[in-house]
């Protein structure tokens, strides 16, 4: 998906109403609405282009978790780079090696989504995609103990992912597509 370039406040909205109209409205997230209504969910939009320099703000990313207790996850959403999937993938992999290496293992844990996401072996068109389809390519920095307790309170935290399969394949296509479109501003 292109757009034009639109202001940080236009793709911080654009990223909430996506969190609130599809990994809230439809439990993708079973945990998500909890940090939007604590207000701890910090949202930063990332203008760089450089892989370089978006490691290192994922690193300050991580740093801010590491001094702001208030802050339960991190969505750093990369407004101007890694249109193109493969080379999202291609930074995923780099910044969770980056991760291991500033000793960040076992401390936080890396989230994946993208406007193309397409799981592996996976149609394009399949629907279940729309669980990991973003308005804009982000990564997802989560604390693994927050993270810990949260699996360890829900009933059935294994069949979360299954159960979001079989939701968007029931949603259907055309659905997903529709809610991921309209995450975005119509006119900024």
């Amino acid at each position: 998906m292109t757009h034009k370039t639109l202001p940080d406040q236009h793709v911080k909205a654009a990223t909430i109403t996506w969190l609130k109209s599809v990994i809230i409205e439809h439990s993708i997230c079973p945990f998500a609405r909890r940090e939007l209504e604590r207000g701890s969910i910090h949202f930063s939009v990332d203008r760089d282009t450089e892989i370089e320099q978006c490691l290192l703000n994922l690193i300050l990313e991580c740093d801010r978790l590491d001094t702001e207790s208030g802050i339960e996850t991190t969505l750093l959403i990369y407004a101007d780079a890694f249109a193109e999937f493969n080379d999202y993938l291609d930074f995923v992999e780099i910044a969770e090696s980056l991760l291991i290496e500033q000793g960040y293992e076992g401390t936080y844990q890396l989230a994946s989504f993208h406007p193309d996401y397409c799981f592996q072996g996976s149609d394009p068109d399949d629907a279940a995609n729309y669980t990991n389809r973003s308005p804009y390519p982000m990564l997802h920095l989560l604390r693994e103990t927050s993270l810990d307790r949260a699996v360890a309170s829900h009933p059935d935290p294994e069949n979360i992912p299954q159960h979001n399969i079989e939701l968007t394949r029931k949603l259907g296509l055309a659905k997903m597509q529709a809610l991921l479109a309209a995450c975005y501003p119509v006119n900024p």
